[in-house]
């Protein structure tokens, strides 16, 4: 099965087109030579008495060790952004971008091409403290490469391959035990990114680069279905498994999946997940299944969501199971949404005096009563910025699959997807009914609007998304379309081909297959019942969120509320409110019994106000 990405999928959907657009301005916004400021100093080609006011600052401040990090991530963005929209003007900066990274290559000697000096890998190897070396320059092999199979640069590959050979000189200096000493300081992608030069150069070096970068010290114990990661500083890890996941795709070698497996295994299935897919705090992994005592300031780290989705993303490929294209929609909606480029949900008559954009925020805190804290355009680039522009570039990916004859139907969202099939091309059309009865989208009540009955046939908003997929094809034999079914349903769905009732399920555990000859303007109706349950913490049944279908709701709280509740079923306590502007359906809600009521919104609209996602329930006698 492989997905189906770049120019073969356009987002419709006006949120994450909203996004995409936002992340490329940022792109395009920040200053190239800012960005390269700290490679070109290391490599002698700035002077100057002081720092300069254009620098930028936070992590990528010249007097810290992680200093150069954001660069590889940017290009790694633009990158992907440019194979989905073949954005030039991206793409000629990002270009502009490399050709200065070679001179700097160059004027290092001819392999160094780091913002940081060779000795913080010296340093490593002597005991010497010193902040993720690896971890930061692997930031730039990834962009390089990124470059490389995204958008054509060569130089790009050139510039890696040779910064490659200082690490195989390097590495082959140390015996086993001293080189797994050095890996136990954060690597990265490293091993990801040898994976990844090993299958574009085919070169022998990388695989033994793969084979000195195998942390046995991490990966041997999950082999042994032992836990080293409750408590363990989780994005160090997790890019270890991606790595050990792209080496099995090259490699082909069943010893490296193995190692992805058990730490699923680990990591997800033996230890759960809060209401959002989130699984960490202060940066660690929390123990299996005890959560309750690590609700706090620093839950789900961006970067964690980013990489874990990433890690889904692999075993749905490789196993087809839904129930990873699942964990993937819970960290969409509740992580990459919530954390990134927030635009406010607003309330008329609702003054305040916080901003109603936000950027980024490093940490979902999840202890009630606390904020986003939202950070800077240039003056923050802590890792999360990294991941951030890299998943808002990536929007038309993760929705559509292909697998020989059968397309799979992963997320649901306004889009449009191009294959070719049984030697025709397939076109599917996927448009989100928002059944409304009304055109209408501006505040001009003199606007048009078509007397119809669906306006009337739908007095309050549907308790069902209705989504219909148009089938565009040449092709004249049968072939499969399978449509995930989400966990989250209420009751079960119901398909409809060319308005003709096909099936119901509530199975989420496989897909849906529709398998027939189709013909073009066929249409596929999916109909998914949605409402509000209430998600219990696994280690205690009286606390949990809020969850409307796939999203968080969060109250607005200053301090923690308790919820008493007189029914046992606890969602019914949480009621909509406003749920209609002019043509469109809208999202508030607030507790029904409460007093005073709490007002609540989608986490991804929450942006300065303070919130609480989870709730003590007491049952009133």
């Amino acid at each position: 099965m492989y997905e189906l990405r770049g120019k073969n999928v356009i987002i419709r959907d006006h949120e994450l087109r909203r996004r995409e657009q936002a992340n490329r301005a940022y792109l395009m916004k920040l200053n190239s030579d800012s960005l390269l400021f700290n490679y070109r100093l290391e490599a002698g080609r700035y002077s100057g008495r002081e720092i300069p006011p254009w620098a930028h600052g936070g992590w990528e401040s010249p007097v810290c060790q992680l200093r150069g990090h954001f660069l590889g991530h940017w290009l790694s963005a633009a990158a992907i952004h440019y194979h989905a929209t073949g954005d030039a003007e991206l793409k000629a900066k990002a270009d502009g971008i490399i050709d200065e990274l070679a001179e700097c290559q160059k004027d290092n000697g001819g392999q160094w091409a780091g913002p940081i000096p060779e000795k913080y890998l010296h340093w490593i190897a002597a005991g010497k403290a010193i902040w993720a070396p690896q971890y930061n320059l692997h930031k730039l092999f990834m962009g390089l490469v990124d470059s490389f199979q995204y958008a054509g640069n060569q130089k790009a590959l050139d510039i890696a391959d040779r910064f490659a050979d200082w690490f195989v000189e390097w590495s082959g200096r140390f015996t086993r035990d001293q080189f797994d000493d050095i890996l136990d300081v954060e690597t990265g992608g490293m091993l990801e990114v040898w994976a990844d030069l090993l299958h574009i150069t085919g070169n022998g070096k990388y695989k033994t680069l793969l084979e000195r970068y195998y942390r046995g010290r991490l990966f041997q114990p999950l082999l042994e279905g032992k836990d080293p990661l409750t408590n363990m500083h989780a994005n160090t890890t997790i890019p270890e498994v991606l790595g050990c996941a792209r080496a099995y795709e090259v490699t082909g070698d069943s010893r490296w999946m193995d190692v992805v497996k058990a730490y699923w295994n680990c990591a997800v299935t033996e230890r759960g997940f809060l209401a959002t897919g989130g699984q960490t705090s202060g940066e660690v992994w929390m123990p299996k299944m005890k959560m309750k005592a690590r609700l706090g300031d620093k839950n789900q780290e961006h970067c964690t969501v980013y990489n874990m989705m990433r890690l889904a993303e692999f075993l749905f490929r490789h196993t087809g199971d839904p129930g990873y294209a699942q964990y993937r929609e819970y960290n969409l909606y509740n992580g990459v949404m919530a954390q990134t480029y927030y635009r406010e949900y607003a309330l008329n008559g609702n003054p305040h005096d916080h901003p109603g954009t936000g950027l980024l925020t490093y940490f979902l805190p999840m202890k009630a009563g606390l904020r986003k804290d939202w950070s800077t355009e240039t003056s923050s680039f802590f890792c999360c910025h990294g991941t951030m522009v890299q998943a808002n570039a990536a929007w038309n990916r993760g929705i559509y699959y292909q697998d020989r004859d059968d397309i799979y139907i992963c997320q649901y969202f306004n889009s449009e997807m191009t294959t070719e099939i049984n030697g025709g091309e397939l076109r599917i059309i996927q448009t989100q009914d928002p059944m409304n009865g009304n055109s209408m989208t501006s505040s001009n009540t003199a606007g048009y609007q078509s007397i119809n009955e669906v306006a009337a046939i739908h007095e309050n908003l549907p308790p069902y998304r209705k989504y219909d997929f148009v089938i565009r094809t040449s092709v004249q034999q049968p072939f499969a379309i399978h449509f995930r079914i989400p966990e989250w349903i209420m009751s079960d769905a119901v398909l409809y081909v060319n308005d003709e009732f096909h099936g119901k399920t509530s199975d989420s555990t496989r897909f849906y297959p529709i398998r027939r000859v189709w013909r073009d303007g066929d249409k596929i109706s999916v109909l998914l019942p949605i409402g509000i349950r209430f998600v219990p913490l696994p280690d205690d049944e009286n606390t949990g969120a809020f969850r409307y279908g796939p999203e968080v709701l969060a109250g607005i709280c200053d301090a923690e509320r308790i919820l008493y509740v007189e029914s046992e079923d606890i969602a019914s306590e949480i009621v909509m409110e406003n749920e209609r502007e002019w043509g469109s359906w809208r999202y508030f809600f607030k507790t029904a019994n409460q007093d005073p009521a709490i007002s609540f919104k989608r986490i991804r609209d929450i942006g300065y106000e303070p919130y609480q996602i989870y709730f003590s329930i007491k049952r009133r006698t």
